[in-house]
């Protein structure tokens, strides 16, 4: 392996440059208490940090309080939520790593229970524990399925002051010092079900084509933009392809790309599915490794846009050729990093980027150097004999 393999290469995006290309994917926690992070967030995050993440990014983090998926979701619809974070994104940058923020709002895949209380609609069994539903809204009066809430349909009014407040939550973002902002626009939550023809049957001018589809995405990604530092990236995840049979394409994906492009948007984090159920629900065969990678790539390559890949990317070789030949510019990881914290690092070690142990907090990487110091003198004793 080369001694300075692609993965561990900088890149500046605006006037920020992220030190390697490992990107903690936005992962829910569901241990807020009424959208406020705790100690819980600032553990979580904070070790992604200590173990070299280019990147650590917050779960979705609501924008407005019945934009919650769960009653455990983070949000940040008011300034103490904001400065309920200020103390993880220090704590992130004062590791070398860069902060970053999703902003979401669930739409009609809100007031749900906790993936292990059942991840469906919050029914008797949460109220006992306290956990009452919500009304929820969305593009159409359509429920995600038989059994789900019923949406109430969105009003100009509604879609106004949802967009107000994804602008004020980027606000709120800078405030609190994280260098990124992402919006979710991805697995079937609100922005994803205003682009989906799946879900999206409005009359008005935010329906038809798939320009009035993506309409409210749009007003809403330059709210942000407006709202953000001009010299902060913004990113936004899409379902690259939703999943649904004549659903949203990859096709649609580039053309939303190249909208996005010229209203400021800096990255295209390329996810996928979600439409018709809950995003954390995985059904049928597990899908290939790196499955959703060609999307990464098709996205790169014909809108021009930085990309970030993510889903079922395991290993350090396997993310090093993703970047090396160019098929995304960014790796994003969860379940493996909360496997393994230290991902990054070991990644770091097995492409040959780090054999003096410096990409280490020095806290660890002193006394871990004089462990593999002792290990190999042991080695070397075993092999005498």
């Amino acid at each position: 392996m080369t001694a300075s393999p692609s993965l561990f290469s900088p890149i500046k995006i605006r006037d920020l440059t992220i030190t390697n290309r490992v990107v903690i994917s936005p992962m829910c926690q569901y241990s807020a208490g009424d959208g406020m992070a705790n100690d819980w967030h600032l553990v979580h995050l904070g070790k992604f940090a200590q173990g070299g993440a280019g990147i650590v990014f917050t779960e979705a983090a609501a924008v407005q309080r019945r934009g919650r998926i769960t009653h455990g979701d983070l949000g940040i619809w008011s300034d103490a939520h904001g400065q309920a974070l200020a103390a993880t994104t220090a704590f992130i940058r004062s590791m070398g790593s860069t902060s970053a923020i999703q902003l979401a709002h669930a739409g009609r895949k809100a007031s749900m229970q906790r993936p292990w209380h059942g991840n469906g609609p919050l029914n008797n069994d949460d109220r006992e524990r306290g956990e009452e539903p919500w009304s929820v809204i969305a593009p159409s009066s359509e429920p995600l399925g038989e059994g789900w809430l019923l949406p109430s349909q969105m009003s100009r009014a509604d879609i106004v002051q949802v967009i107000d407040d994804f602008a004020a939550a980027a606000a709120r973002s800078h405030a609190a010092g994280f260098d990124i902002v992402e919006v979710h626009a991805a697995h079937g939550y609100l922005a994803a079900s205003f682009l989906s023809p799946v879900s999206n049957h409005r009359q008005d001018e935010y329906g038809g084509n798939r320009l009035g589809r993506s309409r409210m995405l749009m007003e809403m990604v330059e709210a942000v933009r407006a709202a953000w530092p001009e010299e902060k990236p913004l990113f936004v995840r899409v379902s690259a392809v939703d999943g649904a049979p004549d659903g949203w394409s990859i096709e649609d994906t580039v053309l939303l790309a190249k909208d996005l492009k010229q209203i400021g948007v800096d990255v295209i984090d390329c996810s996928s599915g979600g439409i018709l159920g809950a995003a954390t629900a995985a059904k049928g065969s597990p899908p290939p490794l790196g499955f959703q990678v060609p999307f990464a790539t098709a996205v790169k390559e014909q809108a021009d846009l930085i990309t970030q890949a993510v889903g079922l990317i395991l290993t350090p070789e396997q993310a090093e050729a993703i970047v090396a030949q160019g098929r995304a510019d960014l790796i994003a990881i969860g379940r493996e990093a909360l496997f393994n914290p230290n991902w990054p690092v070991h990644a770091a070690q097995a492409l040959g980027a780090d054999s003096d142990w410096a990409k280490w907090p020095k806290q660890y990487g002193w006394w871990l150097s004089r462990r593999a110091k002792v290990l190999e003198s042991i080695a070397e004793k075993k092999s005498t004999r």
